[in-house]
């Protein structure tokens, strides 16, 4: 094999098997003892898609400019999508500063690839937002408001959006064996973060001089490119994709690596 300056994708390829089956696990275990099982995984979304379609057609009357002309309805497809790839973030975000704490017993006793905790939990959460996504879709189609042939474009303008999370995710859980408020900060941080990434609102609604400023936020960048391939029926913008998925590989290289460096002290903490 040739030299190759990235070291993460080959600790995660060598444990792909057990990172697969401990994604399966979290995925199925968050459901198993309940009445209803599966079925919440896409019941949970309905729901809410449901309740933002309510809240906006009939309180608030809301329009959005992208598709003004679906009305109230439109408004909630738009936010729903945004939320989506916001959830991705909250999830993996919320629970990483946990990760290693909870798997004590991993650090401790048995020798095991620490660093696939963060690709599991970033996998839990893309598969949930999967399942809002076929929520979406179905929506879209009753509402004859799409869906559209761009949606394919998704996994590509995901892919930073799981980078930045699975970098984010190791920096985070070997931050959060030594300083435990962290998750007490990041849960305030994430609430703030979802009023401030364009989740409830386009960036165009802004004064033009916040527009920039609030752009700077990288997650006002992917759900707006969300919207853009799964509501709007356009590609995503070549910069966004050019730029996007080379800072993903440099974050996830630089989270993994501080990551292998901090596990050394987690057996003295724990």
């Amino acid at each position: 094999m040739g030299w190759c300056p990235l070291r993460f994708p080959g600790a995660l390829w060598r444990h792909r098997e057990l990172g697969w089956r401990l994604a399966e696990r979290e995925v199925v275990g968050r459901y198993r003892g309940s009445v209803l099982g599966w079925s919440w995984s896409f019941l949970t979304p309905l729901l809410m898609l449901a309740v933002y379609t309510f809240v906006f057609s009939e309180v608030f009357q809301s329009r959005w400019g992208t598709l003004e002309h679906a009305g109230p309805i439109g408004f909630a497809i738009n936010l729903f999508a945004g939320l989506i790839a916001f959830n991705i973030f909250a999830e993996t975000t919320t629970k990483a500063p946990s990760l290693i704490v909870e798997n004590a017993n991993l650090v401790t006793k048995v020798i095991f690839p620490l660093e696939i905790l963060a690709a599991v939990s970033v996998a839990s959460a893309c598969f949930h937002a999967l399942t809002s996504l076929v929520v979406l879709t179905l929506f879209q189609a009753l509402a004859r408001v799409g869906p559209h042939p761009s949606l394919l474009w998704l996994p590509l303008v995901w892919l930073p959006l799981a980078g930045g999370c699975l970098a984010l995710s190791w920096m985070v859980s070997a931050l959060g064996v030594f300083l435990r408020d962290l998750g007490q900060v990041l849960g305030v941080v994430v609430n703030l973060l979802m009023f401030l990434s364009a989740v409830f609102y386009p960036v165009s609604s802004l004064p033009p001089q916040w527009q920039p400023l609030i752009q700077l936020n990288p997650l006002v960048l992917v759900i707006e490119q969300t919207r853009q391939v799964a509501v709007a029926g356009l590609p995503p913008s070549p910069l966004y994709l050019g730029l996007g998925l080379p800072a993903a590989l440099l974050a996830c290289e630089c989270g993994y690596r501080l990551f292998q460096k901090s596990r050394r002290g987690f057996a003295d903490v724990l």
